[in-house]
């Protein structure tokens, strides 16, 4: 089994960083849909391909620009999630993710997964991490054997913590991907 996690484009949340991470729902920039249509030439999803998505527009431009379709399934599994777990630092809006209305409303051609768990107010950002664990084990148990390749349409936070969850060692922030960044790994 092969994970593919890609990072978002540019948000519009990144200009004039810090100052706008209290943007709700910001999008990509010009320079963000640029990055992933370049992104697009290097990978190819094929139809077989599981493509999990995080609740944020951001995340599902991506997406849309990468497949060329809506042929995709968004999850608060794969929402943002802060790295390294800190509950002192603060929730910006622009982690936020859309509500099960509000992707319905937005994108009603587009799947959702959530196995019926009450995990759409909060997200993943702050939850414990043993809760956090949980859902990871869940989504992989879902994902069982049916999938060969999965791509994780994602934050840098999200990938990084699981990464850890599939055994990586020694992760920090320098590890994060960056914009329309791109990390395989097998398992």
């Amino acid at each position: 089994m092969e994970f593919i996690f890609i990072r978002h484009g540019h948000g519009e949340h990144l200009n004039d960083y810090p100052n706008r991470l209290n943007t709700l729902h910001p999008g990509l920039t010009e320079y963000g849909k640029f990055q992933v249509t370049q992104l697009r030439n290097e990978i190819r999803i094929n139809p077989e391909d599981l493509v999990l998505v995080s609740p944020t527009i951001r995340t599902i431009e991506t997406a849309t620009i990468l497949k060329n379709s809506k042929d995709f399934i968004i999850s608060p599994f794969v929402g943002p999630r802060m790295f390294p777990q800190n509950p002192e630092l603060p929730f910006f809006a622009c982690d936020h993710i859309l509500s099960k209305t509000e992707i319905t409303t937005r994108y009603a051609d587009i799947g959702f997964l959530d196995f019926d768990l009450d995990c759409w107010t909060e997200g993943i950002n702050t939850i414990e991490q043993t809760i956090f664990e949980g859902y990871a084990k869940r989504l992989l148990e879902w994902i069982g054997e049916s999938y060969k390749r999965i791509f994780i349409i994602s934050h840098d936070g999200t990938i990084t913590n699981y990464r850890i969850f599939l055994g990586e060692k020694g992760l920090t922030r320098e590890d994060f991907l960056g914009e329309a960044g791109v990390y395989q790994m097998k398992i």
